[in-house]
């Protein structure tokens, strides 16, 4: 067998293997818990669903070990790392390569080692076990009803297509690697990106950066000013409308205002949406559903087309005196947003928030004159569309490897 896409100065079948042809299976050592978060390096499962390979700087967890235990469980350079359990299926088996040439480490009861017995590029194993094959013939071995398990024996069975030459490995392996680079580039700018735009409104919103008015002058001292003055209660219901569930709305704490299908896939709509809350484009919404990082509840302004919200949901409009994305980006710092949620919502006992949509409105925030609202929005939508704009390579570059893959890959 061959690839669909290869490089020209390569010729004849890829060799039919099995995994257990090229490495030996080993699991990983189950230490006390009064061990962990000192002495070795350790890699778990995390490590091994981290993009990118496993190095030493990288890895986050340690163990204390006797040498003894170190040197049974000891991870080197071109050593494979195996996900050994799962709740889902799909999961089992993911697996990442250990290239540091200088350090070693150690490696938990949860992974699998994969220890080379005989020569083969390490990286080109590790782009050959993300494939589509690879892991369908894996995850098919795995076993469970709760949790899914692979074991040492079921990995040594699973099939691979690999090239006799040493050359050809390298150059696809070389190939992947400077398509993944570029990934880890863009991936290091988006972050910085988001640390400049969080800096940026930590400094804004603080009044220790200002704006300035057209002509150079000052603008006027920033106002406190409770939020309905700012904003008010449409309470505009679906019930005279042409709004249906294509049009359902939800509220995601990273992505803002969301149409439900596009977004999840599906709708989680009732039978019947006539009562549901309008909401127009540049409308606020509370949800009072709480996140790990916002136990209140978020707010968010819809930048998309309007739509409806269920009535769990507070929907507000702003009035004259307000930016609505002035608003969004106050509420995105979530100091801003908890601070000012936490002495109005009361949870229950179900970790539900009681409060009432007016009294969301009733404590107070500092705004600027609508001019420098204007312009703090604008300069924040400028980063934002730098960030959406590299999120938007990273996609189309995964895309193209993903492609790669499947092509150069049997």
């Amino acid at each position: 067998m061959t690839p669909e896409l290869r490089f020209p100065e390569f010729v004849g079948d890829w060799d039919s293997k099995t995994l257990g042809d090229f490495m030996s299976f080993k699991n990983g050592v189950n230490a006390d818990k009064s061990s962990y978060g000192a002495g070795e390096k350790f890699i778990n499962v995390l490590d091994i669903i981290e993009p990118g390979p496993i190095t030493h700087d990288r890895i986050i967890g340690r163990v204390v070990v006797s040498d003894k235990e170190f040197e049974k469980n000891e991870v080197k350079y071109g050593d494979i790392l195996f996900q050994r359990s799962s709740e889902t299926r799909e999961e089992v088996g993911q697996s990442n390569v250990y290239l540091d040439p200088d350090r070693s480490a150690i490696f938990g009861g949860f992974v699998i080692r994969g220890r080379p017995t005989s020569d083969f590029n390490p990286r080109f194993f590790d782009a050959l076990l993300k494939t589509a094959s690879v892991r369908k013939d894996m995850t098919s071995r795995s076993g469970g009803s709760t949790r899914y398990n692979i074991g040492q024996e079921s990995l040594a069975a699973v099939a691979v297509h690999v090239p006799s030459s040493d050359n050809e490995q390298q150059k696809i392996a070389s190939f992947l690697g400077a398509v993944s680079e570029k990934i880890t580039l863009l991936t290091r700018k988006k972050s910085a990106l988001e640390d400049y735009k969080r800096g940026l409104m930590q400094r804004l919103f603080s009044q220790s950066l200002r704006f300035t008015q057209d002509d150079g002058s000052a603008f006027p001292d920033w106002e406190e000013r409770r939020l309905n003055y700012l904003l008010s209660e449409p309470k505009e219901r679906n019930r005279d409308l042409a709004f249906g569930k294509l049009d359902v709305l939800s509220v995601s704490g990273e992505y803002g205002c969301v149409n439900q299908i596009e977004h999840m896939g599906r709708s989680y709509a009732g039978v019947t949406v006539k009562d549901y809350h309008v909401v127009r484009h540049g409308d606020i919404v509370y949800t009072k559903s709480p996140l790990k990082k916002n136990p209140y509840g978020i707010i968010k302004a819809n930048k998309g087309r309007d739509g409806i919200v269920s009535t769990l949901y507070a929907v507000y409009r702003p009035t004259s005196k307000v930016h609505y994305e002035y608003l969004d980006y106050y509420f995105q710092l979530d100091d801003n947003l908890n601070r000012y949620l936490r002495p109005i919502v009361r949870k229950g006992a179900k970790n539900d928030m009681k409060v009432n949509n007016s009294d969301v409105l009733m404590d107070r925030i500092w705004v600027p004159h609508p001019d420098e609202q204007a312009k703090i929005a604008d300069a924040l939508s400028a980063i934002d569309a730098k960030i959406s704009a590299t999120s938007d390579q990273i996609t189309q570059m995964e895309t193209f490897k993903k492609g790669l893959l499947q092509k150069m890959f049997v």
